[in-house]
């Protein structure tokens, strides 16, 4: 299982360069906010935006964080703050916001994802708040596997955003780009994890199947190929499927129910 190809990194790097500081210029903005999770995503997000020479305000937004969590984004933050003068940096702490929700909502419907939902949810205003008050764009760091193949991000959460500049990359691809990045070591090595579990679960626990073998199978699901499917295969095939069927709601545009021009006259 996998496929192999080559990509221009460099090229690409300036690609997504060029197109965020266009689109802030245009859009009259002074530059991005990125949430750091610690993780590969909001890395390479934020040292692309920090690339432009526009203001970036990198936060890192712990909610009952484990500590290494939270030390890789804040490491992650000093590298950037180290190299680009045009980084700015705060620690937002949201746990007491987190536990308001807890004592506020009713207890029978916060189960397990409910409450990592609502996470990622507060999260996404503080996010935005930040945005407001200082006139920047809230860049996502959702990449081509979780944005168009799984679903896998919360809806209004982290998936709620002004601008997605690795939206088109597959997670491996946003590997190579870390690596040309110089990315600090600590996250290039880090299992990828959402941070929205309390036991530390990674994507690949809570998915079921690794990124390249998810990338196998949006690739073979959207071009098809011509051999057998081992029993390994079948299974990835299934869960990609499963996961993509049950998340088009989030992938796709939120549904308008359209009146006939009839029943208005």
């Amino acid at each position: 299982m996998g496929f192999f190809y080559f990509m221009q990194n460099k090229e690409i790097i300036n690609h997504i360069v060029n197109w965020l500081k266009t689109y802030s210029d245009k859009s009259a903005t002074n530059g991005f906010v990125i949430g750091i999770s610690g993780g590969i995503d909001s890395a390479v997000t934020s040292t692309l935006c920090a690339l432009t020479g526009k203001k970036v305000m990198v936060l890192n937004l712990p909610i009952r964080q484990h500590k290494f969590e939270f030390d890789r984004s804040a490491e992650h933050i000093n590298w950037l703050k180290e190299n680009f003068k045009n980084v700015e940096a705060d620690t937002v702490e949201l746990t007491d916001v987190f536990k308001g929700f807890e004592r506020d909502l009713p207890e029978n419907i916060q189960d397990f994802l409910t409450m990592a939902n609502v996470r990622s949810r507060i999260r996404m205003i503080t996010l935005y708040a930040f945005a407001s008050h200082h006139k920047l764009l809230v860049a996502g760091t959702g990449n081509k596997i979780e944005d168009f193949g799984v679903g896998f991000f919360t809806k209004y959460g982290d998936g709620g955003v002004d601008i997605s500049p690795i939206a088109d990359l597959t997670k491996t691809e946003v590997y190579a780009l870390a690596k040309e990045l110089n990315v600090i070591d600590s996250i290039q090595n880090a299992r990828p994890t959402d941070g929205l579990f309390a036991d530390g679960r990674t994507d690949e626990d809570q998915i079921g199947a690794s990124y390249p073998e998810l990338e196998w199978a949006m690739d073979y699901v959207n071009n098809g190929k011509d051999h057998t499917l081992n029993d390994r295969e079948k299974e990835v095939i299934g869960i990609y499927l499963s996961r993509h069927n049950a998340n088009k709601h989030k992938m796709e545009a939120i549904p308008v129910c359209n009146i006939p021009k009839s029943l208005k006259e």
